[in-house]
């Protein structure tokens, strides 16, 4: 990407833009090697994107020609920290399209976030990265990230967490 032909402009998603995100998303899904696994639809993140739901994404558009096009997105959204005693942010998704890595793309997303934790007074920035991804893994650490090694993710999801809910009284 030369800097003399492109722009790159960052903006904070609206519900309008669900159909650029799911694009995103399903991309991401297809480069994490689970295609099938982005179920989301466009009503789901325009939902998602209204004010007062502690969800956020950022969009770079890249300017050519006259007109912006997606380049890539970092998706979040609020957490708490209990030994901090404030919110932080949770880095759900960060995916800069293939033809456009390397440009800065990335690294204007990580500052926005940072920007917005700072102006919020946030305390922490987290994350997951895949254990096979090491371009990222060495893109975070340059960053000065660093991965907290004596955690591990876990998850309950479908019929395992549909199955913990207690059953309503008839």
């Amino acid at each position: 990407m030369s800097s003399s032909t492109t722009t790159t402009v960052l903006r904070p998603a609206t519900p309008e833009d669900a159909g650029a995100i799911v694009a995103l998303v399903r991309e991401l899904a297809e480069y994490e090697r689970e295609p099938d696994a982005a179920q989301a639809r466009a009503e789901d993140f325009a939902r998602a994107l209204q004010p007062g739901t502690g969800i956020g994404c950022v969009l770079a558009e890249v300017e050519r020609d006259g007109r912006l096009e997606v380049a890539g997105m970092a998706l979040w959204f609020t957490t708490f920290s209990t030994w901090l005693g404030r919110q932080g942010l949770w880095l759900e998704d960060l995916y800069v399209r293939p033809a456009h890595r390397r440009g800065g793309i990335g690294r204007a997303l990580f500052g926005e976030l940072g920007r917005l934790c700072a102006e919020r007074g946030l305390g922490r920035l987290e994350f997951t990265v895949l254990d096979w991804n090491t371009s990222a893994h060495a893109f975070y650490r340059a960053l000065g990230a660093r991965p907290q090694e004596d955690w591990t993710t876990w998850r309950l999801d479908g019929d395992r967490l549909s199955e913990l809910a207690p059953s309503s009284p008839s």
